[in-house]
């Protein structure tokens, strides 16, 4: 698939799945801009993507600094096409009785809102560009409850609804919304619930996590014609028919 001229908004792109998305778009010839906090990493990452990549330093719970950078993008590039709303955290993993109120409601605020901001700042562009792509990070903790995860999972089936309203009010003007649930994923959010020793998930042996490349291969390929039999719904990597469609052996 090739994605020349495309501008490609990649958020949480500093490790993890964001990073090897990010540099799958590049390699099928995207402009890649990468937003995390991570200022070190990005410019890591950026510079083996070479000159297709830009970084921003944001905090996407943080709407001005998100507005900030939208509207930098879009100076520079005059549109956008695709946003890969990916950054997400977990942290702390605690029971409802322990966790604090501000430690709960920052998940929610990164999980969340920084989702909702992502696509309500993108939209005008889209529409304006004759469509658009939204592809959504979301979890099998969007319709399974789990012990401590109670930010988490919240997050998740609020963010799996935020997809199907996108398509519901867009999908005629050409803005393409889809969820990705990934599984457990080698990344660092993973060696977080290890950590914690809390509920099943952290039990699991660290084989059992795919590598983040086969995320950023299923991203490109809903990016896709193939993703328009899944608009407005979330694509499970555990599917078997799915990993086969993507490679994924």
């Amino acid at each position: 698939m090739s994605l020349n001229g495309k501008t490609v908004i990649v958020t949480g792109a500093s490790r993890g799945i964001g990073a090897a998305t990010a540099k799958q778009f590049a390699r099928n010839g995207a402009t890649v801009v990468l937003v995390a906090q991570d200022e070190k990493k990005l410019s890591q990452l950026a510079k083996k993507i070479g000159s297709t990549a830009r970084v921003h330093v944001v905090n996407i719970a943080e709407f001005k600094q998100m507005e900030k950078m939208f509207t930098a993008t879009l100076r520079e590039f005059g549109k956008i096409d695709i946003v890969i709303n990916n950054a997400g955290t977990i942290s702390p993993i605690q029971s409802l009785m322990d966790i604090k109120i501000d430690d709960w409601n920052h998940v929610i605020d990164v999980n969340l809102k920084g989702v909702f901001y992502g696509i309500k700042l993108a939209i005008p562009s889209m529409l304006q560009n004759g469509g658009g792509i939204f592809l959504t990070l979301s979890s099998g903790a969007a319709h399974n409850p789990l012990e401590a995860w109670s930010h988490y999972c919240t997050s998740k089936a609020a963010v799996n609804m935020l997809v199907r309203c996108v398509d519901l009010e867009y999908r005629q003007l050409g803005i393409r919304s889809i969820g990705l649930s990934p599984g457990t994923v080698a990344t660092n959010m993973q060696r977080e619930i290890k950590n914690s020793q809390i509920n099943q998930v952290s039990k699991l042996d660290w084989s059992a996590h795919i590598d983040p490349k086969w995320p950023a291969k299923a991203l490109l390929w809903l990016a896709s014609y193939s993703g328009n039999e899944f608009l407005g719904k979330e694509v499970s990597l555990r599917d078997a028919t799915i990993r086969q469609r993507i490679g994924m052996i």
